[in-house]
């Protein structure tokens, strides 16, 4: 072992020991974190999550992940470099929010249907937040605006498009054997008959992987609300004894040097530990600081995602060869990208903000407005069905589209 690790390990360890005793000196307010945490995991992220990932595990134990593989390999390869697999991985990430994109990436890494460098595009461009906490929890539940979710919605989710057409130019050039192109017709044959292989290969019944996707999925959803409880709580006696305070002094002169108030650092250094802290912490920022600040650093916030977030992503990762640094640089750059395109997007944007405001009104959280359990669990499952439909519909477009493009190359 290295020197370099030892130290790096003696850090770590001091680090633990330094939170645990913070966490003996302040009982009361550790325990009030830690229900807190405990309450975003079950309020939100329990029947927003819990949906997509048992579907995700039976589409691929039916080999229907392997026929949108098939089926989108002609745009998802030029366009991200990645497999067309890769499609369903982009639709559940963006529709279910994270870890949903990483933990699928794994999956597909562990079929050997991804190369590490595939795998490290993929990932960093389909770890978002979801619609449904985007619109419910953040726009409507933190912001009492339903229409914000217009702004945040374009800025987040664009912005992470734009990410994976960045990270194409990540890694080798070598890719996976591509699928050959013998026409429309063919492909869709193709797909059918590669679902057909996969379901065969997976020589499991209904109620076993039933069972097994249950049983996964509730493993994972265990260790995401230990993450986040554990986040909450390191967060909350970080603050209390004041040694966050050289955090806050750093991220509020960067913030000066980008011309957004500095009365926002704790929003932004609540954000880089856990991303429901922050977004909440900036909504309930000063009334007198401008909205637009506030929500172009709700942006960065779910579009960074919190050291939560990527503790996910790491305990995901850990059994493949996927390196957390292209990740970690990836969602930088998309907190930064989207915070940009809020400011770029505010005036263009106004009259939709304001018409969806007049259309659907928002009341406080405390008045009931956020989905009650069954129906977020409800919700959870339709836009699953609804984002792949329009997936799909963008597909047909792009169909439609490419006699038109290969005419233009002639």
């Amino acid at each position: 072992m290295t020197a370099s690790r030892v130290w790096s390990t003696a850090l770590f360890s001091a680090s633990l020991l330094g939170v645990a005793a913070l966490m003996l000196l302040y009982p009361a307010q550790s325990l009030e974190a830690a229900l807190r945490g405990l309450s975003i995991w079950w309020d939100i992220l329990f029947p927003a999550l819990v949906p997509f990932l048992v579907i995700a595990e039976l589409m691929l134990g039916f080999g229907i992940v392997h026929f949108f593989g098939t089926l989108l390999d002609p745009m998802m390869r030029p366009l991200f470099r990645v497999p067309g697999i890769g499609g369903f991985a982009m639709a559940m990430g963006f529709a279910s929010g994270y870890p949903v994109g990483a933990r699928l990436t794994a999956q597909l890494w562990e079929q050997r249907l991804l190369g590490r460098d595939e795998g490290e595009r993929l990932v960093s461009f389909t770890t978002t937040s979801d619609p449904i906490f985007l619109i419910g929890a953040v726009s409507v539940g933190f912001f009492h605006n339903v229409g914000l979710a217009v702004i945040l919605a374009a800025a987040h989710y664009g912005t992470g498009v734009v990410i994976g057409l960045l990270m194409r130019f990540h890694g080798s050039r070598t890719m996976t054997v591509a699928v050959p192109q013998q026409g429309d017709a063919s492909l869709l044959r193709r797909a059918m008959q590669a679902m057909h292989r996969a379901r065969l290969r997976d020589s499991r019944t209904f109620g076993e992987m039933l069972q097994e996707a249950l049983q996964t999925s509730l493993k994972l959803m265990m260790v995401i609300g230990g993450l986040v409880v554990f986040f909450c709580v390191v967060l909350e006696v970080l603050t209390i004894s004041q040694v966050m305070n050289g955090l806050y002094a750093t991220v509020t002169f960067v913030l000066q040097g980008l011309h957004v108030p500095p009365e926002l650092s704790q929003a932004v250094v609540n954000g880089l530990f856990e991303v429901t802290l922050g977004a909440k912490s900036a909504a309930g920022a000063g009334a007198h600081l401008s909205l637009a600040s506030k929500v172009a650093v709700a942006a960065f916030i779910l579009s960074w995602g919190g050291l939560s977030v990527h503790a996910q992503v790491i305990s995901l990762l850990s059994r493949t060869n996927i390196r957390y640094v292209p990740f970690g640089l990836a969602r930088l750059v998309h907190g930064f990208l989207a915070a940009a395109a809020v400011f770029v997007l505010w005036k263009p944007l106004a009259p939709a903000i304001s018409a969806v405001s007049a259309a659907v009104p928002a009341f406080s959280v405390e008045r009931g407005l956020l989905p009650v359990w069954p129906a977020l669990f409800s919700l959870s499952g339709l836009l699953f069905i609804g984002t792949l439909v329009l997936f799909f519909l963008l597909y047909a477009a792009y169909l439609g589209l490419r006699p038109l493009l290969h005419y233009g190359r002639r």
